[in-house]
């Protein structure tokens, strides 16, 4: 079962300076209660995202962001933990109704992205 995103747990500390390890952001999950997001999906809030109330200091980054379409690789970055937590969150968020899953198209017929979208991702990195 995912975590509720909209209780935050006493003692949680900031993504700044986090005393908390990164695992235990998690809950200990190393993988979301639905479908495992492709990594380079998007994501953006929901209307329903506004309602949120009372969330721990790394779903409310999330949603900060995700204001414009940003990529899981992006999430992990902004709160600066491994992109596995960055999904495992994001995935609670959207299984919450707060954020909607852009998921690619571009695949080599596998399901897998392709050379172009991976491609793509990597130079939208090293932009930032």
């Amino acid at each position: 079962m995912s975590e509720d995103p909209s209780r935050s747990p006493d003692g949680a500390n900031g993504v700044a300076g986090r005393v908390v390890p990164v695992f235990a952001v998690t809950g200990g999950r190393t993988r979301s209660a639905g479908t495992d997001l492709p990594m380079e999906s998007l994501v953006t809030v929901t209307e329903h995202a506004k309602q949120a109330e009372n969330l721990r200091k790394e779903y409310r980054v999330i949603l900060d962001i995700a204001e414009r379409p940003v990529s899981l690789v992006e999430v992990g970055a902004a709160l600066d933990v491994p992109v596995g937590v960055a999904r495992v969150l994001v995935s609670d968020l959207a299984e919450a109704n707060y954020l909607t899953v852009h998921e690619p198209l571009d695949t080599d017929g596998d399901g897998r992205p392709s050379p172009a979208v991976l491609t793509r991702l990597l130079d939208g990195l090293r932009a930032r």
